[in-house]
């Protein structure tokens, strides 16, 4: 019994260092993938994110919610139109992205974590706008712009508000969702969307939380996780195709961020219990972390002592 006290202890004498550093620092979380429909794995993690709030640290919760907007169209007998792997939005589709993540994921996010003894408020179209954005234009093979519907970009975060609830102790939880010039809405995809926040509020860090371990070197092999990047491995990895698909527009995210002051980002696998507290408070952590650092030839970095990993 002695034994598992200590261990214990130990644990959290590791996470002290860490806890002092990141007091009043901001820490942008992305949530989505197959970890938006797993209740159990939703909780877990917003338990994590209530720790974080009760130990100082800011954190602040961007969300989507692809699936469950696939489902709810589906209900009505729409089918998903996908242009380069977005969500095709016309006005029909606006309607159910807005109500399914402004009055369905994001109501139930917030009732959660006040549910487990944090505070939290929901900023969007209906309470305070703070993402706003203009249409995404993309060019198809011939140069061509591609039709995307209302499907747009983050330009200006308006940081204020979300500062003002993360000083008072508020969690902030944000839909990827953007007002465009005229007061329309605009779907955003929501890596970017956190990407923008992130790099708005000067953030400390900005965590993936998706249905994935991080960055694989063979995606059918969980053991090749590859622990720590730079952006110079970053792109190796998307020349020789092991980062392909959908997990290049998050990458790139991930690089912007960088390049624009966020210190560290990470790419975890959020289905796994307290994945995000082993992440930010433990040496060796759980995912892939991404930093503007020098290092060898493969641009590849070792896990580093944990003065260094601050």
């Amino acid at each position: 019994m002695h034994e598992e006290a200590i261990r214990k202890a130990d644990v959290l004498i590791e996470a002290l260092r860490y806890i002092r550093s990141f007091q009043g620092r901001t820490t942008v979380l992305k949530l989505g993938g197959s970890l938006m429909e797993d209740p159990e794995a939703l909780r877990a993690l917003l338990v994590d994110v209530v720790f974080m709030q009760a130990i100082g640290m800011r954190p602040v919760i961007v969300h989507g919610g692809g699936k469950a907007i696939s489902a709810a169209m589906a209900r009505v007998g729409l089918e998903p139109k996908w242009v380069q792997g977005r969500r095709y939005t016309d006005d029909a589709t606006l309607e159910i992205v807005a109500r399914v993540l402004a009055d369905e994921i994001n109501v139930d996010i917030v009732r959660h974590i006040n549910k487990y003894g944090g505070r939290a408020a929901g900023m969007h179209h209906k309470t305070t706008q703070c993402l706003y954005g203009k249409r995404l234009t993309l060019n198809d093979e011939t140069g061509g712009e591609v039709d995307l519907g209302r499907v747009g970009e983050v330009d200006e975060v308006d940081v204020a508000p979300i500062e003002n609830l993360c000083l008072a102790g508020v969690v902030p939880v944000l839909p990827s969702l953007a007002e465009d010039d005229d007061g329309g809405l605009l779907n955003v995809n929501a890596d970017t969307a956190a990407a923008a926040v992130a790099m708005a509020m000067g953030a400390e860090k900005l965590v993936f939380l998706t249905d994935t371990p991080g960055i694989l070197r063979d995606r059918r092999d969980p053991d090749s996780l590859i622990p720590e990047l730079t952006p110079e491995g970053v792109r190796d990895l998307i020349e020789q195709g092991t980062i392909d698909k959908g997990m290049i527009p998050k990458v790139e995210a991930c690089l912007d961020s960088l390049y624009h002051g966020v210190k560290k980002v990470h790419i975890i696998d959020g289905r796994l219990r307290h994945s995000l507290l082993i992440e930010v408070f433990t040496t060796t952590g759980i995912g892939t972390e991404i930093a503007l650092e020098e290092v060898s030839n493969d641009g590849l970095v070792r896990r580093r002592p944990v003065a260094a990993r601050l």
